[in-house]
């Protein structure tokens, strides 16, 4: 059986107003050829299908034409949430993406309850044990999902979300290739710098011995580095489809093309995609400025420029956009000392509303009470559960 794994589209997503949809695009009817090309059986959905819970229209309709060619070719396919998608969407939406072969799940669920999905595939059949992203405040509060007396055995998140897969687990069959899909954080992963940082975090980070190890592949979604994670079985994340910010510099983007037979461990091997419009990082000083310019005029995709200098002129990003138009930013860095090199360029895409709470009154010498920051983070939480 041939299986593709991809994550991370983000449809709709925008870097500093330049909508990255159309590069989306692009990579997704490059995964269609693929899927065409490698004869795969189906194709499994990792999560953060949009990068925000209520996409535009334009992203919603790159996402479902991808499915419906998809159909066209009689490949099914599953799709979770991720933490940038609306859970509740997805699963007001599933019986009618069903029409076009995709069985798609917003929030966890248990086995009994549909989280393990059984498809008949040209290949044979394909057990998939589907996680989408658990938030910690609705997860813990999900009695309606399972059975009270479990979820009273389980009070912590980690303890929640191990108990999950490992029903999702008992789900599978002997006579099927059992997978297991999650949007999720496992230690040890190497991040981009780009990930949501409040879902990345500890609270959020799980242990790969919270698989299990009965499963043939595990597909993963949410970091944005494609890679190996350690683990007895064998377990990757697809990564982002694009280079979705400046911390993805250089970084080749593409998905996962598994090859798994019953009973036996997958065989995976990463395909790179074209990446149409590649990120790149330009560091100079203000004196070289202009052969920097020059030399990228006609680069063909998006820079961002730190220049160093002694004092922050006036209309500095207008200077370089008359010349690079695809400067998207423009970073001008104080020189403290003179004799100091250009200073580290860094990224300040991972925004955690949490931590800089907390910076903010250290920051004017004043301590916070761990009651104060419980209640500010349950507080942050209803409001983006609410989002979502």
């Amino acid at each position: 059986m041939r299986l593709i794994h991809t994550s991370d589209w983000h449809l709709g997503r925008k870097l500093k107003g330049v909508d990255r949809t159309p590069e989306i695009e692009a990579a997704l009817a490059e995964i269609l050829t693929y899927a065409q090309e490698f004869e795969v059986d189906a194709v499994l959905v990792a999560g953060d299908i949009f990068d925000v819970p209520n996409p535009n229209t334009e992203a919603e309709r790159v996402a479902y034409e991808f499915f419906y060619k998809l159909n066209q070719l009689s490949i099914p396919s599953v799709a979770i949430a991720g933490n940038h998608d609306s859970a509740n969407r997805i699963d007001s939406l599933s019986h009618l993406l069903s029409l076009a072969g995709v069985r798609a799940l917003g929030r966890p669920r248990i086995a009994a309850e549909g989280g393990v999905v059984n498809i008949d595939t040209a290949g044979g059949k394909l057990c998939v044990g589907a996680m989408p992203f658990a938030s910690e405040r609705r997860l813990l509060a999900a009695e309606d999902v399972w059975h009270k007396d479990d979820l009273e055995q389980r009070s912590d998140y980690k303890s929640l979300v191990t108990y999950v897969l490992q029903d999702l687990a008992k789900g599978f069959q002997n006579d099927a290739v059992n997978v297991m899909m999650a949007h999720m954080t496992i230690d040890g992963a190497k991040f981009t710098g780009s990930e949501a940082a409040f879902y990345s975090g500890a609270v959020y980070s799980l242990s790969g011995q919270s698989i299990p190890s009965e499963c043939q592949y595990v597909g993963l979604g949410h970091i944005h580095r494609p890679q190996q994670v350690a683990n007895a079985a064998p377990t990757y994340y697809a990564g982002s489809l694009i280079q979705v910010d400046f911390g993805e510099v250089g970084e080749e983007k593409g998905f996962n093309l598994i090859e798994v037979e019953r009973g036996r461990p997958a065989q995976v091997k990463f395909q790179p995609l074209t990446c149409q419009k590649p990120l790149k990082r330009v560091e100079c000083h203000l004196d070289h400025l202009e052969e920097h310019l020059e030399s990228h005029r006609d680069y063909q995709g998006y820079l961002k420029f730190a220049i160093a200098v002694d004092t922050p002129p006036i209309g500095l990003a207008d200077r370089v956009r008359k010349v690079c138009p695809q400067a998207v930013m423009v970073e001008p860095k104080l020189i403290v000392n003179t004799s100091a090199q250009t200073p580290e360029v860094k990224d300040y895409d991972r925004f955690d509303p949490i931590a800089e709470f907390q910076k903010f009154y250290s920051d004017r010498e004043k301590n916070l009470s761990p009651d104060v920051m419980a209640a500010f983070k349950d507080l942050y939480m209803e409001f983006n559960d609410a989002s979502n």
